[in-house]
């Protein structure tokens, strides 16, 4: 009996581990954190005004947090064990989404805080590479790599099976330009260094049975 009172949603949390990036976990949840993304905050950004975000980075160990639509990923220190931060991580998702105050607070970057230095916005974009985009591009053996980033230039290589392959522009222009653009709007410019030319056959040449 209720006595009147709300009964709480049943939120269910499930850790998903990644085989790319050990120190990487997916936090799968059964209702939305918050609707867009992906967002992701460094340690950097741990007063910013958004609650999961501060309530994440209250836990020791922790390096970033993405959050996209229904999933969190959370990137630990290399020094943090996740059997001490999977339950910490879960209720305070759990408890952040129990209360009727947004998950995040979206604010342009431009009037939020002091502008980022160019080593900040690198850091941002390497954590999106590491935790979302290689392991996306992995599964077709490729690998997308910052070659630099100046003044609001970024430039890429790819490698594997992303050099040479037909489909490297649109992984670059619908789905690498438009991440990098949310986690890092400082980017202006995406340019693609890598030489496809000198690349092996792609990766959908490869499966084929055709002897060379």
């Amino acid at each position: 009996m209720s006595d009147g009172l709300p009964i709480a949603p049943t939120i269910t949390i499930r850790a998903e581990p990644s085989r790319a990036d050990p120190d990487s976990l997916k936090f799968a949840v059964s209702r939305i954190v918050h609707p867009g993304g992906p967002f992701l905050f460094a340690k950097a950004d741990r007063d910013c005004g958004s609650p999961l975000v501060e309530r994440l980075f209250a836990i020791s160990g922790l390096a970033t947090v993405l959050v996209a639509e229904n999933v969190v990923t959370i990137t630990k220190e290399a020094t943090a064990s996740w059997s001490d931060l999977k339950a910490p991580v879960a209720a305070a998702i759990r408890s952040q989404l129990l209360t009727p105050v947004p998950a995040i607070v979206d604010l342009p970057r431009g009037g939020a805080s002091k502008p980022r230095t160019d080593a900040e916005v690198r850091v941002a974009v390497q954590s999106l590479l590491d935790t979302q985009v290689n392991r996306a591009v992995g599964g077709h053996g490729g690998k997308i790599s910052i070659v630099d980033y100046r003044d609001g230039d970024l430039l890429i290589a790819m490698s594997g099976g992303c050099q040479g392959c037909a489909a490297s522009q649109v992984t670059l222009r619908r789905g690498l330009e438009v991440m990098v653009r949310r986690v890092a709007p400082e980017v202006a410019n995406i340019v693609d260094t890598t030489d496809h030319a000198a690349g092996k056959r792609p990766f959908y040449e490869r499966t084929g049975t055709a002897s060379d």
